[in-house]
């Protein structure tokens, strides 16, 4: 092999550790299962070279990041992810990291919380950080976590970020925040209303959109507005004047399908005369036959639906196997 055919080899290697570490921050940052982060590559590395260089740098790149010291996951989280890096350290055999085994003393003793953090890394290099309740049911509501279409959501913004530049946004149902905040910090808006009804949700997304440094003196110009799909107005949806609106995760409940329907019918009727907004509902299909009601519903209002298919790029870790689908309502 002659120098540059070494060099070659030397950059491909160099690019796939990379790309590892890459994952694992992504996947730690978003608190993933462990079972999805890379471990074979890091054994491979383990057995070939007995170094814990590359435990080393994960470290770095993880618990001994400076994101994780300002937005923290949960210390459960953290102790098992240590936990599983120093049992892997100890099967292959090497020597003994002291770093690693001061980060697992930090956590050993520390209080779980109902609250942690969890950090969506962003092509860019910035990271949309969300203060997330570890239950997925809390308060009531399935609110105050980040879900599935959510992020695919985020995911079709980032690809399509003209449909959102320069326009005013509403979101329904912002949960947590992360799919308005990916568009606030990446697509230009004009201007972005969050929106939701539920009291604990409302104040955990002003939280969030505060953590990530949006306000209303912000570009985009960003709001956080109470809106209860039973009760909205046409003088509210009229003063809000979305070009823009968007949902994800919110047909899940047949009880409140109806609800949603008549807001949409409002929504698209209350609009400027020959401007209908842009309307995308993103969906996980959990229950087949509340989807196929929610559509049955749409049509009894008059309104249609086109199913927006084709690949998104891959930014956030989570489950690609789950049904989730996008679409984009007419009138």
């Amino acid at each position: 092999m002659d120098h540059s055919e070494q060099n070659e080899t030397s950059d491909k290697k160099r690019v796939t550790k990379t790309d590892i570490l890459r994952d694992f921050q992504v996947s730690f940052f978003a608190m993933s299962r462990l079972v999805s982060f890379p471990w074979t590559f890091l054994e491979k590395d383990l057995a070939s070279n007995k170094s814990s260089d590359l435990i080393s740098d994960i470290l770095k790149q993880t618990c001994l990041h400076s994101l994780c010291r300002k937005f923290p996951p949960s210390v459960r989280f953290r102790r098992l992810f240590l936990s599983e890096l120093i049992r892997r350290q100890e099967a292959a055999g090497c020597d003994p990291l002291d770093e690693l085994y001061d980060a697992l003393a930090e956590v050993v003793g520390a209080e779980d919380t109902t609250e942690c953090y969890k950090s969506y890394l962003l092509p860019s290099g910035d990271a949309v950080s969300l203060l997330e309740s570890v239950a997925l049911i809390s308060e009531g509501t399935t609110g105050l976590v980040t879900w599935e279409a959510a992020l695919y959501l985020a995911e079709w913004a980032l690809d399509h970020r003209q449909t959102f530049t320069g326009r005013t946004v509403l979101e329904l149902g912002s949960g947590v925040g992360l799919t308005g905040i990916t568009i606030c910090r990446s697509c230009r808006p004009n201007r972005f209303v969050f929106s939701d009804c539920h009291r604990g949700v409302l104040q955990k997304l002003r939280t969030n959109v505060q953590l990530n440094g949006l306000t209303d003196r912000t570009s985009p110009a960003v709001s956080v507005e109470e809106v209860d799909w039973t009760a909205a107005t046409e003088e509210q949806l009229k003063r809000i004047g979305a070009d823009t609106v968007i949902a994800a995760d919110v047909v899940y409940d047949p009880d409140i399908v109806g609800s949603l329907v008549q807001l949409l019918s409002r929504i698209l009727s209350c609009s400027s005369p020959g401007v209908l907004p842009e309307v995308l509902i993103c969906s996980t299909i959990r229950n087949p036959e509340t989807y196929s009601g929610f559509k049955l519903q749409l049509e009894k209002a008059g309104i249609s639906h086109h199913v927006i298919a084709g690949p998104v790029s891959h930014v956030f870790p989570y489950s690609r196997p789950s049904a989730i689908e996008l679409i984009r309502l007419l009138r």
